[in-house]
């Protein structure tokens, strides 16, 4: 059933010249909180994003990375940290960098072991350690981080 006097009073505010405008306003006044509450939730759900990494002249925040538990550090020249994970299943070697992980496959060598991709190459010689990517030395004489 209809409300009759709501009707009426619809056709009351549409007869007067002003009555469709304020009914206009009125209606985009609620389309306006309505969207002005999801943008607040929808900001309460960004907590932990805070205000200083919208700042492009703020300082950078470095994040370390956690080793993993099963991974071998090695401190190498210039005291560069190289971690690996020394997988025993298949017998390879995890490179594990800040930004990246990559794997490295057991590859025949004449002293030691040798892991390889093809492009990045891990030789362990005694307790020596070396990285070369796409034929440079990157990491050179690392040896085991005393934990």
């Amino acid at each position: 059933m209809i409300d009759v006097s709501m009707a009426r009073d619809h056709a009351a505010r549409s007869a007067t010249p002003g009555g469709t405008i304020i009914a206009r306003m009125n209606s985009m006044k609620r389309v306006s909180l309505g969207a002005g509450a999801v943008l607040a939730a929808s900001l309460a759900g960004c907590s932990s994003f805070g205000v200083d990494s919208l700042n492009p002249w703020s300082d950078p925040v470095e994040r370390s990375r956690v080793v993993p538990a099963d991974a071998t550090v090695y401190v190498c020249d210039s005291d560069r940290r190289l971690v690996v994970r020394y997988l025993s299943n298949p017998g390879a070697a995890m490179i594990v960098f800040m930004e990246r992980e990559f794997r490295l496959d057991p590859a025949p060598s004449t002293a030691g072991a040798r892991y390889t991709n093809g492009v990045t190459t891990l030789q362990s010689t005694g307790d020596m350690v070396s990285l070369d990517e796409a034929g440079t030395t990157t990491y050179s004489n690392c040896r085991k981080a005393a934990n």
